[in-house]
């Protein structure tokens, strides 16, 4: 297997499954790239209704004789990786390979935030009683902060937090049990926002003494499975997408950065969809000038797609432009629009796939924020990134050198989450996401099924960092809104901003 690339339908789950077999036997796999077909469909974009392997299959002629049956599947996706590559060739397309190190024989690349906290803790199985009340014990599952100086090692007194059974959390909010800290004199972030939450602070000696006589909690599990359930009321319709340009899907070349993001934005406003890479569900291709200089534009014209000038954003009525309406009822939303997830129809798991230019090597970090009513994360657990890619109800994806997912679980997301934010940021300091380009989010109940809702996010010249998208609790729904505001800092400015501690 050395020097091979392995090939498979979502495969980060089958790299990662076959990595820790070989680690169980006491070995690591040699195996260094992967190529997963999924995300090379997306990129190609044939024309099926999801990125199903029997979709897929269907289309390419490729015959299935037993769905699920694992021989049947690897032959089944030698036709269709096959039908893949040679399409990506038509388009230009290049083929997502990853490269994927073992961890344990490899260091992860760090950066900032990542370096203040390269592991993570075991999230806590109880549930948060609250606050601590003078002359009352700890209770399992309280949150406890520590700041400052400890007589203790800090890692010591967090192993005796966990041990016993306490949530041991770098942030305080409003949910927050208790701060431990030996100086009240000196405003750290932490001693701050607990003296503005009214939060309990004690001594790190009258904490040791409570750790002595913990309380027992109630655990998770058991708090889940006593909750009745609650009966979802019905979503709202969503809307069906209209305007001139309604379910076409328009690439923007050449042009300033200013009128490029200026064009997208009027594609949207007249219905259609801006695209950033080139693939078989792009219809027309916007010409600015210069865009005889994106190799795309002359692939573009091997391929009959049709080239526009300015024209096209002044179009009214698509008989007026000549423009036939393909049968895509995908959601198209600008920034600040929202919609109702149809949880009811679709189920509660979410998958919010972000992508970009396929041509720059920029490292992009896409981020998930979990938080409660105050803005604020609760715990470490409650942001995730790169070194920390599982939070509760929430994962990272890495499907591509350009495409990265954030997969929601609405039902197992923590009590106090009230919205998850998601955002986009640079890895490198000098780089701004005007040498990104606009970035795609789109949002599907899963991986591989059809696309509900897109929306292509423009940032300006400055920016590092891009909050992209935002799921958000309104009475018993959960809503999606395209937000697409840009911050001319990096990372470590946007945690902070949530309550997180980058250096303490």
């Amino acid at each position: 297997l050395t020097g091979r690339v392995m090939v498979a339908h979502n495969a980060e789950f089958d790299y990662a499954f076959i990595d820790e077999e070989f680690g169980r036997c006491g070995t690591s796999l040699p195996v260094t790239r992967r190529l997963c077909t999924l995300a090379l469909a997306r990129r190609v974009a044939p024309p099926t209704p999801d990125h199903r392997l029997g979709s897929l299959a269907a289309y390419y002629g490729v015959p299935q004789q037993r769905a699920h049956d694992s021989l049947d599947d690897t032959r089944v996706l030698t036709g269709v990786f096959a039908a893949l590559l040679a399409d990506a060739a038509r388009l230009g397309i290049d083929t997502p390979v990853l490269p994927c190190p073992p961890e344990r024989n490899n260091e992860p690349r760090v950066s900032q935030y990542r370096q203040a906290r390269a592991t993570r803790k075991l999230p806590c199985q109880f549930v948060n009683p609250g606050r601590l009340t003078p002359g009352n014990p700890l209770v399992q599952g309280m949150k406890i902060a520590i700041t400052g100086a400890t007589h203790i090692d800090r890692a010591e007194l967090t192993r005796r937090g966990d041990t016993a059974g306490l949530d041991m959390v770098s942030t305080v909010s409003r949910q927050t049990s208790l701060l431990v800290t030996n100086d009240t004199v000196t405003a750290s972030s932490k001693l701050t926002r607990a003296t503005a939450h009214q939060t309990p602070i004690l001594d790190e000696q009258t904490f040791c003494t409570l750790l002595l006589t913990v309380s027992p909690g109630i655990t998770k599990a058991t708090a889940k499975s006593t909750t009745p359930p609650t009966k979802k009321p019905p979503t709202a319709k969503p809307p069906t997408p209209t305007g001139p340009l309604s379910a076409r899907r328009v690439l923007v070349l050449g042009g300033t950065h200013d009128d490029a993001a200026a064009a997208r934005e009027r594609i949207g406003e007249l219905g259609g969809s801006a695209a950033v890479n080139l693939s078989r569900n792009v219809t027309d291709i916007l010409a600015l000038p210069g865009a005889q200089n994106d190799p795309r534009y002359h692939r573009a014209e091997t391929l009959d797609i049709p080239i526009r000038d300015i024209t096209l954003l002044s179009t009214t009525t698509s008989t007026a432009a000549g423009l036939p309406a393909p049968p895509d009822q995908t959601i198209v939303l600008s920034r600040g629009q929202a919609i109702d997830l149809p949880t009811n129809t679709l189920g509660d798991t979410w998958t919010f796939r972000t992508s970009w230019n396929q041509a720059t090597s920029l490292v992009v970090d896409v981020v998930a924020f979990i938080v409660d009513p105050d803005e604020q994360v609760s715990s470490d657990d409650d942001f995730v990134f790169y070194n920390q890619p599982n939070g509760p109800g929430v994962r990272l994806a890495i499907d591509g050198p350009t495409e990265q997912s954030i997969t929601i679980d609405l039902a197992d997301l923590p009590a106090h989450c009230t919205r998850i934010v998601i955002a986009a940021a640079l890895d490198d300091s000098e780089a701004t996401f005007a040498d990104v380009g606009a970035i795609e989010i789109d949002t599907a109940p899963s991986g591989e099924a059809a696309v509900l809702a897109h929306a292509t996010l423009n940032a300006a010249t400055s920016e590092q960092t891009l909050r992209l998208a935002e799921i958000y609790r309104r009475g018993d729904l959960w809503r999606l809104r395209a937000v697409g505001q840009g911050y001319d800092t990096g990372l470590a400015a946007l945690a902070e901003s949530f309550g997180i501690d980058v250096d303490d």
